[in-house]
């Protein structure tokens, strides 16, 4: 059987990490196609909820009110499930032969929108930016486009590999 083909050279790759197995995939193709000693951030983004799973006003929308509670455990729920995504992920690259001091993580609060913050990240020194394909919600993505089509279309001096 044929060797899989693998880049000669290293390069800083930001990943883009979430809770789907596109995400998944997207790592389980950088560690077979890239260079073991490549720098690697696992980056996710994420709606801070923080301030509003706390608020506690009189001018609270009433079904709001009687929402939050759901609304802030299923965000958080939410939240737990990306850092197990990127353990996981960790676990994967390490297995495959990446240095563990060369896998990062970071984690960034929604500023202006995922594939905006995902570019604004890439900007810092990266060569390549990995993101997963979407998923199933085809509407919303035909009338709004997705994350991984907003960032190959934004992309500027980057390269962006987009894994289905």
């Amino acid at each position: 059987m044929p060797q899989k083909r693998r880049y000669p050279m290293s390069k800083n790759i930001l990943i883009a990490v979430d809770e789907s197995e596109n995400a998944q995939r997207a790592v389980a193709v950088v560690s077979e196609t890239f260079a073991r000693d490549s720098r690697i951030t696992l980056f996710s983004v994420a709606i801070d909820t923080g301030a509003l799973c706390k608020m506690n006003s009189p001018e609270l929308i009433p079904y709001f009110k009687s929402q939050q509670s759901a609304f802030c455990s299923m965000e958080d729920k939410k939240r737990e499930l990306v850092d197990t995504a990127i353990q996981q992920a960790k676990e994967t690259l390490i297995n495959k032969g990446f240095e563990e001091t060369n896998i990062s993580t970071k984690h960034e609060d929604l500023k202006e929108g995922v594939a905006r913050d995902i570019l604004r990240e890439a900007e810092d020194g990266y060569e390549v930016v990995v993101i997963g394909r979407g998923g199933t919600s085809g509407i919303r993505d035909f009338f709004f486009g997705s994350t991984s089509q907003k960032v190959l279309n934004a992309a500027r001096d980057v390269s962006v590999f987009i894994i289905k």
